[in-house]
């Protein structure tokens, strides 16, 4: 049972399994442009030209109709130029856009909550003086390099297309507005590269790589990258849990919470984020240390306690942009209390144009008096009768939450998410049956605690410290 609203809702375990006009169709539209980007528009064949032509026949009645026919044409005859490319990227994006808002509406409807409306306002952040004119120009061989990829395609790719960002990824790291974009810019490329030669590659993740073309095709854009509109929030931060994402060079923890203004008016659902870059070495429990000076909401975590909020800036899509001096420690405040008591009353933020798409919907929610099993697939929990898959291959080894907690759990906040054509819930903490213990994915972000977590971290600083001493003697030579 989910809590829907604060009176006697239960999630609509069922209508998450409903299904959605259309959806199917829009999916393998752009399945079918994606297998276009796997053999390239430099030559295309007729399989290639019925994919464009798909592609744009999804946004016929759109105002990117007419461009993206005229796009696909030309891509089509082979002489698609860098604006057409961008064109069918939009129309992709576009695409997976709309699968987005129906999944949201349906997610909606099963748990109740509101969709929250501007949750801020204010002015887009200014430029920087004598930025614009070198800005662009590394926008325009970032999208270059793109437009390469795409007419070489993943099938046709070697270590010299593949290298061309390289140069292009160094000058947009040094300003901070393009380094989201170099970021995706550098990471797409080592993907690529872990694969080159394409033609040899067994296997190619179309879905993906064309998801990060795309992206990174559309954040070339003046403007897109720009500074996102802020307002200020004050009030009363209620955390619920922590979302890991751990690579070899880097780490980001999110933390879901509820806020409640001080003025009174409606809660709504918010993130604050940490990113930090790290060695492939400092795994596990030892990426807490990295993320801890940034964000001191991770302490909070793992003390359970309240947040007061003062002026902190926040963009319209909820995302909180942390600034401890906008913040400071409140009273206790049980993320278990939060999820049963004011998560069901909270709105669920808007997303920002270039956010939608079905890999991004991480929506919190709270699940009791579910039965824990397994199927060929994994660990389900079946809601009111209704199975949801659980993804526990998202728990992150950086805590003391396991699978086997998991399956062992009579209560679980979590975030839901869709893949595959289906839903699945990623736990982010759970109370386990018998003595009703809670046990947290975030339990050690302010501080590993029990001999596993202090060995984990231990272990992690000194490998950092290694590096560091192994450094020193490179810079000495």
């Amino acid at each position: 049972m989910v809590p829907a609203d604060p009176d006697d809702g239960v999630m609509r375990a069922d209508l998450l399994a409903g299904t959605i006009a259309g959806l199917d169709e829009a999916l393998a539209a752009v399945d079918a442009f994606d297998q276009v980007l796997v053999a390239g528009v430099l030559r295309p064949q007729p399989a290639q030209a019925a994919g464009l032509t798909r592609l744009a026949d999804a946004v016929e009645g759109t105002p990117l109709a007419a461009p993206a026919a005229v796009a696909a044409g030309r891509a089509a005859a082979g002489a698609a130029t860098e604006e057409h490319l961008v064109v069918l990227a939009a129309a992709r994006a576009a695409v997976l856009g709309s699968v987005h808002d129906a999944l949201m509406i349906q997610i909606a409807e099963a748990t109740g909550r509101a969709v929250g409306k501007e949750a801020a306002s204010g002015q887009p952040g200014a430029s920087q003086p004598g930025a614009s004119q070198h800005r662009a120009s590394l926008l325009g061989a970032g999208r270059s390099w793109l437009c390469d990829l795409a007419r070489s395609g993943w099938r046709g790719l070697d270590h010299d297309v593949v290298s061309g960002s390289a140069p292009v990824v160094s000058a947009m790291l040094a300003d901070p507005v393009l380094r989201r974009l170099a970021t995706l810019l550098d990471g797409f490329a080592a993907e690529l590269a872990a694969c080159c030669p394409g033609a040899a590659a067994e296997r190619v993740p179309a879905r993906r790589w064309a998801d990060l073309w795309s992206r990174a095709m559309l954040l070339t854009l003046p403007g897109a990258a720009a500074t996102p509109v802020t307002g200020t929030a004050t009030g009363r931060l209620l955390p619920l849990g922590v979302d890991l994402h751990e690579h070899a060079t880097a780490v980001q923890a999110q933390v879901h919470a509820v806020f409640e203004p001080a003025d009174g008016t409606g809660s709504r659902l918010v993130r604050a984020s940490v990113c930090a870059p790290k060695p492939d070495t400092v795994v596990g429990a030892g990426v807490w240390p990295l993320l801890r000076p940034h964000l001191s909401l991770l302490a909070a975590v793992s003390d359970g306690r309240s947040m007061d909020l003062t002026d902190m800036p926040v963009t319209a899509e909820g995302d909180l942009i942390w600034s401890d001096a906008h913040a400071r420690p409140g009273g206790p405040a049980d993320p278990f209390a939060t999820a049963r008591v004011a998560l069901p009353a909270a709105a669920e933020a808007v997303t920002a144009p270039l956010d939608r798409h079905p890999a991004r919907i991480a929506v919190p929610v709270f699940l009791e008096g579910y039965a824990a099993g397994t199927d060929d697939d994994g660990l389900v929990f079946t809601v009111a009768g209704h199975p949801l898959a659980v993804d526990d291959d998202r728990v992150p080894a950086a805590g003391p939450l396991t699978p086997e907690a998991v399956a062992a759990s009579a209560a679980c906040i979590g975030l839901l998410r869709w893949d595959a054509g289906a839903f699945s819930v990623q736990p982010l903490a759970v109370e386990t049956t018998g003595r009703r213990a809670a046990v947290h994915a975030g339990e050690w972000a302010g501080g590993a605690t029990g001999t596993t977590g202090v060995k984990a971290e231990k272990a992690a600083a000194d490998a950092v410290a290694v590096l560091r001493e192994r450094a020193g003697r490179l810079l000495r030579k």
